[in-house]
C-alpha cells in the first residue's frame, strides 16, 4: 500500500499539513525558526546510533541556521570520518577549529583524516597541537609515532614510543606499534621482543599473535609456531575470513591438507566472495584430484577478475585434464598473450591443440617451446662456463622473468596480507564504529521493532512474533514491520522516505478520524530517524486509544531505552577520546573487565535513569501479560535486569526464554555471560558453546577471553 498515493491533497490540505509540521514535528518551533539545540541533540542521537548519513542531515540544518557554531562542524566531521570521507572530515575540522581552537578532539579527528590521506606531516602538526594542550595524552602520542614511522622518521618515532611507554608502561598497543617500527628497521629480534611484551601486557590482542605468526613463518620458516599463534588470533577474532585463509596456508606447509581444506571452506562460509579463498581452495582441490570442483573455484575468481592469469592458467590445466580441450586452449591463449615465451604454457597448449585435432597448431607451439628451452639452456651453459673461467664483465643485463619463476607464480598458494600496521582510529563516547581501550564484552542487545535488519551471523536467524505478522497482514503501515536486535544505518533515500511519511501522518492525524495504528506508524518513523522522544509520545497515544496494543508497549519500551542511553551517554565535544588501533583485524586494545560486571552497561545512578528503567520494565511486563510467550520481551527484561546488576533475575528471564524457544542463541549467549560473572565456568562455557553452535559468533571470542 503506497500511502503517498492514498489520496490527492488539495491546496488547503497541503497548507494544513505544513502548519501541523511546523507545530508538531519536534524539530521546528512555531515561528518556523529552527530549534538548533533540539536538532543538534537529535543529530547526536543519530551519531550515537551509527546513522551517520542521518546525523549529517541534522548537522547541516544547524550549520545553515547558525554557521558560526563550531560543534556542528565537529560532529559532522566525525560522521564523515566514519563514512570514510576523509577530505570532508578534514575540512569540517578546520572550520570547527577556526571557530573554536580549543576543541582538542578536532585536532585529533583532523590528524586522523590527514594521516589516512597520507598527509603525515600535517597529521603530526595536529597531534603536536593536541599535545600542547594535553602533553601526556596517549592517543596523540600513539598517532604521532605511527605518522613518524610512515615518513621514515624512525628516530623520532622511537623517541615518541619511548615517551609513550614511560608514561604508560603496560600499554600493549604501544609495544605492538614499536614492533612494527622494528620490522621497518629489519630488526626481527627486537620486533619479537616487543610483541612478547605486548602479549604479556594483554593476552587478548589478536594483532600481536598475527604479527608474530608472520615473522615465524616468513623469516624463521617455523610453521608450527606460526600455526600456534594463528590459532590464538582465531580464538580472539573467530569471524575474520583472512585468518582462516592464512592458517590454511600454514597447515598446507605442515602437510595437513584436510585441515587446510576445512579452513578454506569455513573462510568462505564467513565471506563467500573471498577470491583468495576460492583461488587457494582451487589449487588444493587440484592437488587432491577434485578437478571439477577446482574448475568451479577458478571460474568464480575469473567471473570477478577476468584478467587473473593465475586462475586462468590453473583452470586451463584442469580443462586439459578433464578433456575440455577447446576451453583449455581459450584460457592458454589469454595467458600466452601476456607471457608469450612461457614454455610450460606452450607445451600444454600444444598438447590440447593436438588432442582437439589441430595438429599444425600443436606442432607450432611445440617447436616454439622447444626452441625457447634450448636457447635458455645455451644461455645457462654459457653463464656457467663464464663463472668457472672467472670471466669478468660489466654490470649484467636484467634478465627476463624465468620460466620457472612464471610457473611458480601459477602454482603458489596466496596469503591474505596481514594488515598489522598500527593505524589511527577515532574513538569517542558516541559509540559508532569505535573500539574500547578497556576490555569490553557486550550482551547480545535488546530486540526492537524496525523496518530494517542487519545480521552479522553465519547462521541467519528468524525472529517471529504473531502480532507483527498480523499487523503486516493488515497493510496499514508504510513499510513491512520486523523484529531485530541489529541497528541499521539508513541511506539518504530511506531517510527521506521516513521524513515524508512523518509529514503524511502529521496531516492525516490532523484532518482524519484518528486510529491508534496511525500514531504507532508515526512513532515507528520517529524511531527510524532517531527521535525517541517524539516516538514515546506517539506510542503513548496509541496505547491510550488501544490499551491491548502489545506492539505499542514493545515499541515504547525500546524508545524509552534509547532515550535513556542518550541521556546517560551525553556527548561532550571537548572530552572525547581517540586512538590508533590495529587496522583491519585484531587490533583493539583490551585490558581486564571492570569489577562488577560486563562493560557496555552503564550503572544506573541518576534518578532520571531509575525512573526510565522502571517505565521500561512496566512496558515489558505489559507485553508479557498480553502475550505470555513473547520470548523477546522476556529476553529484553533479562537485559534490563543485567543493567540493574540483578543477575539472578536476569538468568531467570533468559532461562524462561530458552524454555519457550530452545534455539534462542542470543539467550544462551547472555545467560552464559551471567554464569561466567557468577563464577560458574562450566555452565558458562556450555551456554556459550551452544550459542556459537546457533550462530552467535562472539561466543567463541568470549570463550577464549573469559576462560583463560
Amino acid at each position: 500500500m503506497n500511502i503517498y498515493k492514498a489520496k490527492r491533497l488539495n491546496a488547503c490540505f497541503r497548507l494544513a499539513i505544513a502548519v501541523f509540521v511546523t507545530i508538531n514535528s519536534g524539530i521546528f518551533n512555531v515561528s518556523a525558526q529552527i530549534n538548533t539545540d533540539q536538532v543538534m541533540n537529535i543529530g547526536r542521537n543519530a551519531l550515537y546510533f551509527e546513522d551517520y548519513i542521518l546525523s549529517i542531515q541534522y548537522f547541516n540544518q544547524v550549520i545553515k541556521a547558525k554557521p558560526y557554531l563550531a560543534d556542528p562542524y565537529f560532529y559532522r566531521a566525525i560522521a564523515k570520518l566514519e563514512l570514510e570521507d576523509y577530505k570532508g572530515a578534514e575540512e569540517d575540522c578546520s572550520l570547527a577549529i577556526e571557530r573554536n581552537p580549543f576543541i582538542v578532539d578536532a585536532y585529533q579527528v583532523r590528524g586522523i583524516a590527514r594521516q589516512t590521506l597520507k598527509d603525515y606531516k600535517g597529521a603530526i602538526a595536529d597531534y603536536d597541537a593536541g599535545l600542547e594542550q594535553m602533553p601526556e595524552h596517549r592517543v596523540f602520542l600513539m598517532n604521532k609515532a605511527v605518522s613518524e614511522c610512515e615518513i621514515g622518521e624512525y628516530e623520532s618515532a622511537d623517541s615518541t614510543y619511548a615517551r609513550l611507554l614511560s608514561i604508560y608502561p603496560n600499554y600493549a598497543n604501544a609495544y605492538l606499534g614499536r614492533a612494527q617500527l622494528r620490522m621497518m628497521q629489519h630488526d626481527t629480534v627486537a620486533a619479537i621482543a616487543d610483541i612478547d611484551k605486548s602479549i604479556a601486557a594483554s593476552k587478548n590482542l589478536p594483532g600481536a599473535y598475527v604479527m608474530r605468526a608472520e615473522i615465524n613463518m616468513q623469516y624463521k620458516k617455523d610453521f608450527n609456531a606460526a600455526l600456534a599463534d594463528m590459532n590464538e588470533a582465531i580464538k580472539l577474532e573467530p569471524h575474520y575470513a583472512g585468518y582462516f585463509i592464512n592458517r590454511a596456508y600454514m597447515k598446507y606447509n605442515l602437510d595437513d591438507y584436510f585441515g587446510a581444506m576445512a579452513d578454506y571452506d569455513y573462510a568462505l562460509q564467513l565471506d563467500p566472495t573471498n577470491l583468495t579463498a576460492h583461488f587457494n581452495r582451487g589449487l588444493l582441490r587440484t592437488e587432491v584430484g577434485d578437478n571439477n570442483k577446482a574448475i568451479d573455484d577458478f571460474g568464480y575468481v575469473l567471473r570477478s577478475e577476468p584478467d587473473n592469469l593465475l586462475a586462468r592458467y590453473n583452470r586451463a590445466l584442469l580443462y586439459s585434464k578433464t578433456g575440455q580441450y577447446r576451453e583449455a586452449i581459450g584460457d592458454f591463449d589469454e595467458v600466452l598473450k601476456v607471457y608469450p615465451d612461457f614454455e610450460a604454457g606452450l607445451f600444454a597448449r600444444s598438447e590440447c591443440k593436438r588432442k582437439s585435432g589441430d595438429m599444425a597448431g600443436g606442432e607450432r607451439d611445440y617447436n616454439k617451446a622447444r626452441d625457447l628451452s634450448r636457447q635458455k639452456d645455451r644461455i645457462a651453459e654459457y653463464k656457467e662456463d663464464a663463472q668457472q673461467e672467472g670471466v669478468q664483465g660489466g654490470k649484467p643485463e636484467p634478465e627476463e622473468e624465468s620460466a620457472s619463476a612464471v610457473m611458480n607464480k601459477f602454482n603458489t598458494l596466496l596469503m591474505v596480507e596481514n594488515d598489522n600496521e598500527i593505524k589511527p582510529k577515532y574513538e569517542n563516547r558516541t559509540r559508532g564504529r569505535i573500539q574500547d581501550f578497556n576490555y569490553r564484552i557486550d550482551l547480545e542487545p535488546m530486540f526492537f521493532l524496525s523496518y530494517y535488519d542487519r545480521s552479522d551471523n553465519v547462521v541467519e536467524n528468524t525472529y517471529y512474533i504473531k502480532e507483527v505478522t498480523d499487523l503486516n497482514s493488515l497493510r496499514v503501515l508504510p513499510f513491512v514491520l520486523l523484529l531485530t536486535n541489529s541497528q541499521f544505518s539508513l541511506y539518504e533515500d530511506q531517510i527521506d522516505a521516513h521524513f515524508k511519511s512523518i509529514e503524511y501522518y502529521n496531516g492525516l492525524l490532523a484532518t482524519s478520524t484518528v486510529r491508534s495504528v496511525d500514531y504507532f506508524a508515526r512513532a515507528m518513523d520517529f524511531m527510524m530517524v532517531k527521535n525517541p522522544g517524539a516516538a514515546i509520545n506517539d506510542f503513548t497515544r496509541a496505547i491510550e486509544m488501544s490499551p491491548g496494543f502489545s506492539l505499542a508497549y514493545l515499541g515504547r519500551a525500546y524508545a524509552r531505552y534509547m532515550q535513556m542511553q542518550i541521556d546517560e551517554n551525553d556527548i561532550d565535544a571537548g572530552g572525547a577520546m581517540a586512538e590508533s588501533s590495529m587496522a583491519g583485524r585484531g587490533g583493539t586494545v583490551m585490558g581486564q573487565p571492570r569489577p562488577g560486571g560486563i562493560q557496555g552497561l552503564p550503572s544506573i545512578e541518576s534518578r532520571k535513569a531509575s525512573v526510565a528503567m522502571q517505565h521500561i520494565m512496566e512496558d515489558l511486563d505489559k507485553v508479557i501479560e498480553l502475550s505470555p510467550r513473547n520470548v523477546y520481551a522476556i529476553f529484553n527484561k533479562g537485559n534490563m535486569y543485567m543493567q540493574m546488576q540483578d543477575l539472578t533475575s536476569a538468568m531467570r528471564c533468559y532461562t524462561d526464554a530458552i524454555e519457550i524457544k530452545p534455539d534462542f542463541g542470543e539467550a544462551y549467549y547472555n545467560r552464559g555471560l551471567v554464569y561466567l560473572q557468577l563464577g560458574n565456568k562450566a555452565k558458562g562455557v556450555e551456554d556459550l558453546s551452544k550459542a556459537g553452535e546457533l550462530g552467535i559468533l562472539p561466543s567463541y571470542n568470549v570463550l577464549k577471553r573469559m576462560t583463560n
